[in-house]
């Protein structure tokens, strides 16, 4: 147990860290965050919504609306534990100062972790509440768990990014992992269109995390829930999160102590 509040603490200064140099520019940090969710449901939502009429029930915008928070989380933590993490270990050499000091490669893993739960859900309730203000949340309660599904949403996805860092030989080819990787379980994970219709694609999709968080979001963002339902969903979004973790976590500590 002890052991276990130190990897904490000493993780928690790898948050301290990224925050310090996050909010040197933080509006423009944010900002794109923020206003592409704005964008995209402006000329998307608004704009196809007259043309696609009612789905399930709901108006496009409202249906597209819970993807967005998705599609923030899984931005968020991607390119924060892909190409953030790669500069972070290749050109600015900082790991390899951590390691100089008592934190090890663990905490060094948990705090990237810690780092973008905290981030992607800050992100994540701050397009909701954007989205509760343009109107679009039917259930507009579900705005004060966004920031909870956001951050369970941007752990495994956090680490895919890490399981890429690890991998790479040069930062380009991250253009692949994303092109291969990211786009398709963000275009298919049922944010544009329902997965009803089309059961071999949702059967597929479901091997992807992305999918679980937009279903939970969904849901929520609607009022269309059971118990069941939603513990069904963060219990899968809990396995991907642990088998997807520890298996950044080896290959980082193999790139790390090499």
């Amino acid at each position: 147990m002890n052991e276990l509040l130190t990897s904490l603490r000493l993780a928690w200064h790898v948050v301290a860290r990224n925050w310090i140099v996050y909010r040197k520019d933080f509006l423009a940090n944010i900002s794109p965050t923020l206003a592409d969710p704005a964008l995209m449901m402006t000329a998307l939502g608004f704009g196809l919504s007259p043309f696609i009429g009612q789905i399930q029930g709901l108006s496009y915008a409202q249906y597209l609306a819970p993807g967005m928070i998705a599609t923030t989380a899984l931005f968020t933590a991607f390119f924060e534990c892909s190409y953030g993490f790669y500069v972070r270990m290749t050109f600015e050499s900082v790991f390899k100062a951590m390691l100089t000091t008592p934190i090890g490669v663990r905490e060094v893993v948990i705090g990237e972790f810690l780092w973008v739960f905290i981030r992607a859900g800050l992100m994540g309730g701050g397009v909701g509440l954007v989205l509760l203000v343009m109107g679009l949340l039917p259930n507009p309660w579900a705005v004060f768990v966004f920031p909870f599904i956001a951050g369970l949403l941007a752990v495994p996805c956090g680490a895919i990014g890490l399981l890429a860092a690890a991998k790479v030989r040069n930062i380009n080819q991250f253009q692949t992992v994303y092109s291969f990787i990211i786009a398709p379980i963000y275009f298919l994970s049922g944010i544009f269109f329902p997965l009803a219709d089309r059961p071999i694609l949702g059967v597929i999709v479901q091997i992807s995390p992305f999918y679980h968080g937009v279903k939970l979001l969904q849901m929520c963002a609607w009022g269309r829930w059971t118990v069941g339902e939603v513990l069904t969903q963060i219990v899968i979004l809990l396995a991907f999160s642990l088998v997807l973790g520890l298996w950044a976590s080896r290959k980082i500590q193999a790139k790390l102590t090499t």
